[in-house]
């Protein structure tokens, strides 16, 4: 198994060839995270999957604000993690990520995290038996999982369908009197 923090349950890893491992999650066992909490202010907490085989490995670091960057307005903060470089970026510049924030200048909020719900994610999951699709979901939006609070779910059909279909395929039909959800809404995504 791969480590874990206390408390939590680990990855169980299963290898699909090519490099591609996952983690089992059936009707008895699910891997799971302790409970996510916010850093203390000047640090952050850092989850990290890999093809090498981290699955959500957690880190801590803190910011540094001392140090200067040309070309960045003063306010910023940086954060160094001990993730080897690559590329033959210089030695003379700290070994690590190096992630450079303003945080005098604001873009967006964020509303939370998710995923997408699409007609193949959904037809899989109804192949699951309840325990193992009740161990999957709970790892997506439970406390011991990620704890996902938003989900995307296509319009219509998408090129993860089985077949093309929309809610209306008559033409000229602007008032939608002809709109229809489809099995695969009502049945899978509703």
């Amino acid at each position: 198994t791969l480590p874990c923090l206390a408390g939590a349950r680990p990855c169980i890893p299963k290898d699909f060839g090519h490099g591609s491992l996952v983690c089992v999650c059936n009707a008895t066992y699910c891997d799971t995270l302790d409970p996510l909490v916010l850093p203390a202010p000047g640090s952050y907490i850092k989850y990290e999957s890999s093809k090498a085989g981290k699955r959500l490995e957690r880190s801590e670091g803190k910011f540094q604000s001392s140090l200067q960057t040309p070309g960045i307005a003063t306010g910023g903060c940086r954060c160094h993690h001990s993730t080897p470089r690559h590329h033959g970026l210089s030695r003379a510049l700290p070994t690590g990520l190096l992630l450079t924030l303003n945080v005098s200048t604001l873009y967006q909020h964020v509303k939370g995290f998710g995923g997408s719900l699409s007609d193949a994610a959904a037809m899989n999951i109804l192949k699951l038996s309840q325990p193992a699709q009740d161990n999957l979901l709970r790892s997506y939006f439970s406390e011991s999982g990620i704890e996902y609070n938003l989900i995307r779910v296509p319009m219509a059909c998408s090129d993860f369908s089985t077949r093309p279909y929309s809610y209306d395929d008559i033409p000229n039909d602007y008032e939608l009197k002809h709109f229809r959800l489809v099995d695969e809404d009502v049945k899978m995504k509703v």
